[in-house]
């Protein structure tokens, strides 16, 4: 099984490549919706919150303001790191369990569609890892439009994250989506070719079915040295 490290920052268009995968027939595990489960109203996660930040980040349906809890931990890095120590635990359990899922299907390849990738160290699970990487002032621009936000508003969300030009150097691959998306789409089309290339021996014994053939071989081995020593 090949792990696929998918990463980027915000407004890099990294959501973008992510569907590009789903659409090529893919399968993706996306971070950001196994946060969202996570901190549905009653969970262990959303219990964690409302004692950490208080019951002024509720909506009156007692689900979480996704909105007021990010302002609150962007514009504050204890709170931001609070937020992440509490919540990784409960969105790693939920992407190893999505990974699991797909595992027991039979998949081969599986893309980890997560923002935080490197800051979690999940990279050293993946290979290779895809970086969606945009120029600053794109990044900006696409920001305060997607957002409806300031400048300076844009610019303090962007340095509350690693910088895109260091994950770049990280990167085993990089897609860069400063230009239209159709240049996006052509440079997803290699990657797409890439990532889709045959499996190593070590990602198919990974694999469901390469675990079945250990386990098959194993088991033909014992009854052979079994029989051999009747």
């Amino acid at each position: 099984m090949r792990l696929v490290g998918l990463t980027g920052g915000i407004a890099s268009g990294k959501s973008t490549v992510s569907i590009l995968f789903k659409d090529a027939g893919v399968p993706v595990v996306d971070a950001d919706v196994v946060a969202r489960n996570v901190v549905q109203k009653g969970t262990g996660g959303w219990k964690k919150i409302v004692k950490a930040f208080g019951d002024e980040i509720l909506l009156d349906n007692g689900q979480i303001d996704r909105a007021r809890l990010g302002q609150i931990v962007f514009s504050d890095p204890s709170k931001r790191q609070l937020l992440n120590r509490l919540l990784a635990p409960h969105i790693s359990s939920g992407i190893f369990w999505e990974i699991a899922k797909l595992w027991m299907k039979g998949c081969k390849v599986i893309v980890l569609d997560i923002p935080l990738l490197f800051e979690t160290k999940m990279d050293r699970w993946t290979n290779p890892v895809i970086v969606v990487w945009v120029n600053p002032e794109t990044q900006i621009e696409r920001l305060m439009s997607r957002d409806g936000c300031s400048e300076e508003q844009a610019q303090n969300r962007i340095n509350a994250q690693l910088a895109l030009d260091w994950k770049k150097s990280e990167a085993d691959i990089v897609i860069d989506n400063s230009g239209s998306l159709d240049d996006t789409k052509q440079q997803f089309q290699e990657v797409l070719r890439k990532v889709s290339e045959p499996l190593t021996w070590k990602e198919r014994l990974r694999s469901r079915d390469g675990l079945i053939s250990v386990v098959m071989c194993t088991a033909v081995g014992v009854l052979l040295a079994q029989k051999n020593l009747l």
